[in-house]
């Protein structure tokens, strides 16, 4: 029922920063919540962050926080995620997805995925 598009990828110098953001169809967006998840070469899919269906609350993991912010637009569809002080270790292909539960961290739980943007960070 929601197609998610990411863009915003690219190749940056590590300490650098890009904006990721993902594009929702459908009149619902604002009934899920929505995370960025992960996958770098050779790992398995990780979360990174998660943002409440009206914007209250976010959640980060470790390795991200203070250096990444997830914000929405539900009025846009839209749902963004600020990737500042980039390392080396945040290559990887970032998907959005959105969740019709309340369990932000849990890959399972999602249900619809987009195809992922690849972020390159060069040191």
């Amino acid at each position: 029922q929601v197609q998610l598009v990411e863009s915003g990828g690219g190749l940056v110098q590590a300490g650098g920063s890009l904006r990721l953001s993902c594009a929702a169809s459908g009149r619902t967006f604002s009934s899920y919540n929505m995370g960025w998840f992960r996958q770098a070469p050779g790992k398995e899919r990780e979360f990174v962050a998660a943002v409440s269906r009206r914007g209250v609350n976010t959640y980060y993991a470790d390795s991200v926080k203070g250096r990444f912010t997830i914000s929405r637009d539900n009025a846009k569809n839209t749902v963004y995620l600020q990737m500042n002080s980039l390392k080396p270790e945040d290559t990887a292909v970032y998907y959005c997805a959105a969740e019709r539960g309340s369990s932000f961290y849990t890959e399972s739980d999602y249900d619809y995925w987009g195809q992922g943007t690849q972020v390159t960070v060069s040191s």
